[in-house]
C-alpha cells in the first residue's frame, strides 16, 4: 500500500500556458476516470462530478489559491479510482456489507492511491495522498492509517465532506437519499469526529451555492449508460485503464508540471 508522504498543501505555482495545458489535460483525464467509476454502478452516476465541484468551492471558502483548489477538484474526480479494483458483488451489493466485505472495500483507498501514484503530477501535487486519506476521519477512527486532524491532508478531508454529502444526496441500495437540508445537518452532527469542523463551517459559508449547484445539475437517467462489468468485461476495463496510465504517464508524468 502506498505510504502517505503528506506533502499537501500544494505549492503555488505560478499560472504560465503550459502549465494551463497540462492542467487541462489532468483534467480531462482525472473526470475521464471518474466517469468510468461511476458507471459501473447507476446509483453513483455522476457522484466523482459532485465530489469535484464541491470540493474546489469549499477549497476556495477555506483561503485555499485557484492552483491549489483545482488540485483538490482533481482528486474529488478520482477519490474512487480504487474502487475499479472491488468486485462488483461488493461494490453493488443489494443491502449492508459484513465484515469480509467491508474489508475488501477499505482497500479502495490504497488501490487508488497506487493507481495514480506513476504520474508524477499526481504525486508531486498530492492528489495520491488525498486519494490515500479521503476516508479518514477528525477523530482518528477512519482507514486505512487511523491518521487523526490536521495529520490528515488537507484535501482529503475536504473531499470526506464533498464524498458524505453527495452520497446522501444519492439513492443508493441500501437506503433512499435525503434532501439537502438532512444531509448537511448530518454533516453538521459528525463535525469534530467524522469531519473537520472547519471543512463544515466552510460547507455552512458557502450553502446558497451549493444549493444552486444541485439544483441546476440536469436529470439524466443513467441505465442506459451503465452496465454490469464482470469477468472478461472487467479484465478488459483493467487493460484499457492499463494503457490509458502508460500513456499518461509518457505524455505527462515525465515531464510534470511546470
Amino acid at each position: 500500500m502506498l505510504t502517505p508522504s503528506f506533502h499537501f498543501p500544494v505549492r503555488a505555482i505560478p499560472r504560465s500556458s503550459g502549465f494551463a495545458l497540462e492542467t487541462c489535460q489532468l483534467h480531462q483525464f482525472a473526470e475521464a476516470l471518474g466517469n468510468a467509476v461511476d458507471a459501473r454502478d447507476a446509483a453513483t452516476f455522476h457522484h466523482s462530478e459532485e465530489v469535484a465541484v464541491v470540493s474546489q468551492m469549499l477549497a476556495r471558502a477555506l483561503g485555499q489559491s485557484p492552483d491549489q483548489a483545482e488540485m483538490i477538484h482533481l482528486a474529488g474526480h478520482l477519490h474512487d479510482i480504487g474502487k475499479i479494483g472491488i468486485p462488483d458483488v461488493v461494490l453493488k451489493k443489494q443491502g449492508p456489507l459484513s465484515p469480509e466485505e467491508w474489508d475488501w472495500m477499505r482497500h479502495h483507498p490504497g488501490i487508488g492511491a497506487a493507481i495514480v501514484n506513476p504520474v508524477d503530477a499526481f504525486r508531486r501535487h498530492g492528489i495520491a495522498d488525498m486519494i490515500l486519506c479521503h476516508h479518514e476521519r477528525f477523530d482518528g477512527k477512519g482507514y486505512p492509517c487511523r491518521l487523526i486532524g490536521a495529520n490528515i491532508p488537507l484535501g482529503a478531508r475536504i473531499i470526506a465532506v464533498a464524498d458524505t454529502l453527495s452520497a446522501l444526496l444519492q439513492d443508493r441500495p441500501y437506503r433512499q437519499r435525503t434532501d439537502l437540508a438532512a444531509a448537511c445537518a448530518e454533516i453538521r452532527r459528525c463535525s469534530g469526529t467524522q469531519f473537520d469542523p472547519l471543512v463544515v463551517l466552510a460547507l455552512e459559508s458557502i450553502m446558497d451555492k451549493v444549493k444552486v449547484f444541485f439544483n441546476t445539475r440536469a436529470t439524466v437517467n443513467p441505465a442506459h449508460l451503465t452496465r454490469s462489468l464482470s469477468g472478461a468485461e472487467d479484465l478488459g476495463l483493467a487493460i484499457a485503464g492499463k494503457r490509458i496510465f502508460e500513456h499518461v504517464h509518457a505524455e505527462v508524468g515525465i515531464h510534470g508540471i511546470g
